[in-house]
């Protein structure tokens, strides 16, 4: 029997028997859609994580100077204990990084907290804003533009003026429609000067990059976001990826150096790129994307053996169409071919259909959640290899047992 012939008797199949057909497949389906809905969450991150969170977080062809790993998981104490020893870093190392890095860089401070702003004119305070104490390239490094007004320059910066740059939800939330150019905010009651409003940033896993501000690190906004002086991180921008390896090696010297380190002695401080800190969450998807595939093969070898069970009714009901196929000549290898193709057609329709829901599950997903979800093609095709994988070997056993029937006796059944 030509494939061909087998695949239209097999949806003929289908057809005439849709309810005893989907329970057939219904292991498959769930399988199929499970793998497709995590797999894309999966990828969808992947690309997030790599694409917004390195840029927006890192910044492009940047290291960061940090007192400790900005990602850690279940450190002992002994660790944490060593960390705390380590000396914080200040402005004065920024300063002096700048001063000594040979190779072209930008060069400034990041010190972050949340507090509260209130608008003079309007009366309005609102809370929980991400307060940045920063240099003036900060925003080159960040690549921030402005929607309205400008940002604060190096003069200022280093003068220590109260001046602020506002982030577009905030702007909007303090001002409403007025105009927040040159309005005055207070940030830990000292007043401010609105200068610009940045462009709008969007969202990183749910959470807005707009609620923001961004003042002077050396003007008062320093005692909420620097206690003592202190700074989180110092940012060091290189103009190209080449340039990164030599960057981090001058700057791991110079530190070493301010700390006093001797040669044997560990650093006393995090240099880290967006890969170091995605390095994590590599390993997170790696795993991820092994241990789902094997949860979905049980799902799959149910739907086997369901399968596998519905084929096998199937036989016993076409036990005389078979023997009169028999009778006129049709080889035992025509009638394994007809029952393997039936049964993968079967194990391939629900594995499409699992596809079909996979995808509209894992658009819901992003929809409703802040999760982002990507299609990749690739696992698509490897669903529907599984789904006729499952369909083949499920029709092995049934396809052999018609094929051994003696025509004689399948005749005689009723």
């Amino acid at each position: 029997m030509k494939i061909r012939e087998g695949i239209r008797l097999a949806f003929a199949q289908i057809r005439a028997q849709k309810l005893k057909s989907f329970f057939a497949v219904v292991g498959v389906i769930i399988g199929v859609m499970f793998l497709i809905t995590v797999v894309s969450v999966i990828e969808g991150m992947n690309r997030y994580m790599e694409e917004d969170f390195a840029r927006r977080i890192h910044g492009l062809n940047t290291l960061t100077l940090r007192r400790t790993p900005s990602v850690v998981v279940n450190p002992s104490e002994e660790v944490r204990r060593q960390w705390r020893r380590r000396p914080r870093l200040t402005i004065e190392d920024a300063d002096a990084i700048r001063s000594r890095l040979t190779t072209p860089a930008l060069v400034a401070v990041q010190s972050d907290a949340g507090g509260r702003i209130k608008a003079d004119d309007t009366g309005i305070e609102i809370e929980n804003v991400w307060i940045t104490a920063a240099d003036a390239d900060y925003f080159r490094i960040r690549e921030y533009t402005v929607d309205r007004g400008r940002l604060f320059g190096a003069p200022e910066a280093r003068a220590g003026a109260n001046v602020v740059v506002l982030g577009y939800d905030a702007a909007e939330k303090l001002f409403g429609t007025l105009d927040p150019i040159g309005r005055t905010v207070r940030i830990g009651g000292f007043p401010y000067q609105v200068i610009g409003v940045l462009s709008k940033q969007g969202t990183l896993f749910g959470f807005s990059l707009d609620n923001r501000a961004i003042a002077p690190a050396r003007s008062q906004i320093s005692r909420i976001a620097m206690p003592r002086g202190y700074v989180s991180e110092i940012l060091i921008r290189v103009p190209h990826a080449d340039l990164l390896r030599q960057a981090e090696l001058e700057v791991e010297a110079i530190m070493r150096v301010r700390h006093r380190l001797r040669p044997a002695e560990p650093n006393s401080f995090e240099i880290e790129t967006a890969e170091d800190s995605l390095s994590f969450w590599t390993r997170i998807s790696r795993i991820l994307l092994v241990a789902f595939p094997g949860l979905v093969a049980i799902a799959l070898v149910v739907g086997g053996i369901v399968i596998m069970n519905i084929m096998l009714v199937s036989v016993a009901e076409r036990t005389r169409e078979i023997g009169v196929r028999k009778a006129i000549g049709a080889r035992r290898r025509d009638i394994i071919i007809q029952v393997l193709v039936e049964s993968t057609v079967l194990s391939g329709t629900g594995a499409a259909i699992g596809i079909a829901i996979g995808n509209l599950m894992a658009q819901i997903v992003a929809a409703v959640s802040p999760l982002p979800a990507a299609i990749a093609p690739h696992w698509m095709v490897l669903a529907v290899l599984m789904g006729a994988g499952v369909g083949i070997v499920a029709g092995i056993y049934p396809a052999a047992r018609a094929a051994r029937l003696d025509p004689v006796v399948a005749l005689r059944q009723e």
